[in-house]
């Protein structure tokens, strides 16, 4: 139930952003979400490693942002 209300709220939010831009312009606004989502992932997979610390990532910190920007991976 929560998740259809939130599911409504996000087409809401959606809704009142579409009216002020123009159909052409969507593209700028979803590419930049959609290379947010692949730094984050990108992020996210990197950190999961570093916690578990499994093979090359034992003894690494989570914390340290040299650990990213070895694996070439925004710290977001």
């Amino acid at each position: 139930m929560a998740e259809k209300n939130f599911e409504a709220q996000l087409f809401r939010a959606a809704d009142k952003l579409r009216k002020n831009i123009d159909a052409a312009e969507y593209k700028h606004v979803v590419l930049g979400l959609i290379f947010l989502k692949y730094i984050s992932d990108s992020f996210e997979e990197v950190h999961q490693k570093l916690v578990a610390g499994e093979g090359g990532y034992s003894g690494a910190d989570p914390e340290d942002k040299d650990e990213y920007k070895a694996e070439n991976v925004f710290r977001v």
